[in-house]
């Protein structure tokens, strides 16, 4: 992966970190709540973490092929579940490229929210 583009999943990354934890704090009326909330029911009522991944691959332009790999290049280390897989149909391979790299996208923005949601509540970082 070249530097710029590695520079550019960072930058996607730390976006929807930031965007997503601005609308959970304020929807769920405080950091706590919100870190709560999001542990307990990622796609409960004032969460829908899937619905914001979806909007956000929207607002980014990532919908298609060529952003689609270049996700997939950035996570090529992470791991994937045979459950992952399994929910993938048959169809044209951008469609199940888009899905694959959506689905790591979203689970590593889960590991790092929560990274960075605690971090501001221990230390108001």
């Amino acid at each position: 992966m070249e530097l710029h583009e590695k520079q550019y999943f960072e930058f996607l990354l730390n976006a929807a970190i930031e965007r997503f934890s601005e609308r959970l704090i304020q929807r769920k009326e405080g950091l706590e709540n919100g870190l709560a909330a999001f542990r307990a029911n990622p796609e409960g009522e004032g969460v829908w973490f899937s619905q914001f991944v979806d909007n956000f691959f929207e607002d980014m332009l990532l919908t298609n092929s060529a952003s689609a790999c270049l996700i997939l290049e950035a996570l090529e280390k992470r791991p994937i579940e045979q459950h992952h897989l399994d929910t993938l149909s048959t169809g044209k391979l951008k469609d199940i490229l888009q899905t694959l790299a959506k689905q790591a996208f979203k689970e590593l923005l889960f590991v790092k929210l929560q990274e960075s949601l605690e971090q501001t509540l221990a230390y108001g970082v």
